[in-house]
C-alpha cells in the first residue's frame, strides 16, 4: 500500500480514487440528518473528496477520533451503516467538565435519528484517562479532522498517535486534516493559534511508527494569511471578533489545511 516513489513526495494534489459505488453519497452529504448549517461546509471541506482520497471503502472497519460535534460522523456514519463498522472515540466521561459537555452534546446527537447514527460504535480514547480507542489491529482506516492543535494543547499528542497507531491493522491507512501553519512556526504558536506546521504533524505520525503515504491540497486555501492575534477562531465558521472585519474573514473562507496519508507499515 505505501507508495515507494520519491515522486509521491513533490505532488501537492493527488488524484482521489473514483467514487465506490456503492456509497450512497447524496445522501451522506446532503440529507436531512445534516444538522443546520452543516451541509453548507461541504464546499469549504470537501468530504467526499477527503474521504475518497483517504481510501474509504464500504465492508471495512472506520474509526473518527476526536468528533467534537459530529460533523464528519454526520457523512461518514450513513456511509458505513449496514456496510461496515464506524467507531468514534471521544473524550472520556471523566475527562473534565469540558469533555462531559463535548461528549454530551455528541452522545446527545447520536440519541437522534437512529436510522442514520444507530449503529456507531462509541468509545473513549483521551490519553492518559483512556487509551483504547478500538481493539488491537481491527481498523481499516483512521480519521481526525482538525483535531492535532487540541492533542498538542493537551501535551498528550504522543499518545494520540500511538493510541490509533495500535488500533490499525499493519497496512491500515490513517488519514489526518490539520490547520496549516507556516514552516517556523513554534510549538507555543501552533499550541495558541490551532495552526501546526505539516512537518510538525509528520514528525509525530512517524515518531508513533507511522510512514507518509500521500499528501493533497484538496483542502488548502491560499487566501489564508495565518497572521490573526485569535488563531485560526478568527476564520468561518467560528468569526471569534463577530461583525469585526467579518466580511473580510468570509471571504477569506475556511482555514488552509494539509491532507496526510499515513500508513502503518505491514512489516514486510
Amino acid at each position: 500500500m505505501t507508495l515507494k516513489t520519491s515522486v509521491m513526495f513533490t505532488l501537492a494534489v493527488l488524484v482521489a480514487p473514483l467514487a465506490n459505488a456503492d456509497f450512497n453519497w447524496a445522501e451522506a452529504l446532503t440529507g436531512e440528518h445534516r444538522a443546520e448549517g452543516n451541509a453548507a461546509r461541504n464546499s469549504a471541506r470537501h468530504p467526499q473528496e477527503t474521504l475518497e482520497f483517504f481510501g474509504i471503502q464500504p465492508n471495512t472497519t472506520v474509526l473518527e477520533v476526536s468528533p467534537g460535534g459530529g460533523w464528519y460522523t454526520e457523512v461518514l456514519a450513513p456511509l458505513m451503516r449496514g456496510q461496515g463498522t464506524l467507531i468514534a472515540a471521544h473524550y472520556a466521561a471523566n475527562g473534565g467538565s469540558y469533555s462531559r459537555r463535548s461528549l454530551g452534546a455528541y452522545l446527545e446527537k447520536m440519541g437522534t435519528m437512529d436510522g442514520v447514527f444507530g449503529e456507531v460504535v462509541i468509545t473513549e480514547l483521551q490519553p492518559p484517562k483512556a487509551m483504547m480507542a478500538a481493539q488491537p489491529e481491527s481498523v481499516d482506516l483512521a480519521v481526525a479532522f482538525r483535531n492535532v492543535h487540541s492533542w498538542m494543547r493537551m501535551n498528550q499528542v504522543e499518545l494520540f498517535f500511538a493510541a490509533v497507531y495500535d488500533a490499525l491493522k499493519p497496512g491500515g491507512v490513517f488519514g489526518i486534516v490539520q490547520h496549516r501553519g507556516r514552516p517556523g512556526t513554534s510549538i507555543d504558536d501552533m499550541k495558541r493559534t490551532a495552526y501546526v506546521t505539516e512537518q510538525q504533524v509528520i514528525e509525530f505520525a512517524e515518531l508513533a511508527g507511522f510512514e507518509l503515504d500521500a499528501k493533497s491540497d484538496i483542502n488548502a486555501n491560499p487566501r489564508d494569511t495565518k497572521d490573526y492575534e485569535g488563531g485560526v477562531w478568527t476564520l468561518p465558521p467560528v468569526l471569534r471578533e463577530g461583525d469585526k472585519n467579518r466580511d473580510q474573514y468570509l471571504s477569506i473562507g475556511e482555514s488552509d489545511r494539509m491532507t496526510l496519508r499515513f500508513v502503518k507499515p505491514t512489516g514486510d
